[in-house]
């Protein structure tokens, strides 16, 4: 029988020079150590420890020990990151430096319901004290995270900030020009009209020019509704005429609304992330106590 490499093992020795036997359910492998020529009992954790774990503590054992492995029946080496109860689970080949151990585990009993539904609530409670006492420290390295990414948002936004400062105070200020010049113009309509009917001309041949201008008025009303969807209302007139010089001076000094905006969103988002984790640190209960009282 030859190994993955192609090398083959000068001797492949019976299946009873390595056993496996269980007690108080956890796997026992006995083997003879190859320089001693002592029998040794490993003691494994199937669920925890791995197949290089365990070939580690074997070489440990022996000093003499050169090469350690193990390989499928079909000659494929097993990962040193497998779990010892998948390997567990069929036979498999232990090679020790060119001698390979023909091993067969034991079928081990199934559990009954009952003791299966009590392993289960064991590990939940190991996970559960894991996570309590580690999750202090993840907290604090996650703040950590948070302020520096915090100070990163801040130092692109400040330039950003100070532009858009000096655009939305000339956008302010045409548009509240612009909003002078239409009562300005509005009141020179109506004295034009009360100057037209008093003193030059009487109501009956001033009527139908106000008819006219009123019709006119409610046509341009009409024509703003068709061109941007929306009902002619002072504020939203406004705050519209706002945004075209405010997008248009933001233009012409290249500033960024996308970027700004964007790296807005970011950094509410952390400074949100930031208070729900701060909340659970200063009250000392977990974040799923904390969502349910909010």
């Amino acid at each position: 029988w030859r190994g993955q490499e192609g090398a083959p093992y000068s001797t492949l020795v019976p299946s009873d020079e390595v056993t496996i036997n269980y007690r108080h359910g956890l796997p026992v492998i006995t083997l003879t150590l190859p320089t001693r020529g002592e029998r040794c009992r490993f003691t494994v954790k199937p669920v925890v420890t791995t197949v290089g774990a365990f070939l580690q503590d074997v070489q440990r054992e022996d000093k003499g020990i050169e090469r350690a492995e193990v390989f499928a029946t079909d000659g494929t080496k097993v990962s040193d990151a497998t779990l010892m109860e998948i390997l567990l689970m069929n036979d498999f080949k232990l090679v020790i430096n060119n001698k390979a151990y023909s091993v067969s585990p034991p079928v081990k009993d199934k559990l009954s319901s009952e003791h299966a539904t009590e392993m289960e609530d064991i590990k939940s409670l190991v996970h559960r004290l894991f996570v309590a006492l580690h999750l202090e420290d993840h907290q604090i390295r996650k703040e950590r995270e948070l302020l520096q990414k915090l100070d990163h948002l801040k130092g692109e936004l400040l330039p950003l900030e100070q532009m858009k400062a000096r655009i939305t105070e000339s956008a302010d200020a045409k548009t509240s020009r612009l909003l002078w010049v239409g009562l300005a113009l509005m009141s020179t309509q109506g004295g034009a009209l009360a100057w037209l009917t008093w003193w030059v001309y009487s109501w009956d041949i001033m009527e139908p020019v106000t008819y006219f201008i009123t019709y006119g008025s409610a046509m341009a009303f009409y024509a703003y509704f068709v061109l941007t969807k929306q009902d002619y209302i002072y504020p939203q007139a406004k705050d519209r005429q706002f945004l075209h010089y405010f997008h248009r001076k933001s233009k012409k000094q290249r500033f960024n609304v996308e970027r700004y905006n964007k790296l807005k969103d970011d950094l509410a988002e952390t400074e949100e992330s930031l208070r729900r984790l701060r909340q659970p640190l200063h009250l000392r209960l977990p974040i799923q106590e904390i969502n349910d009282k909010d």
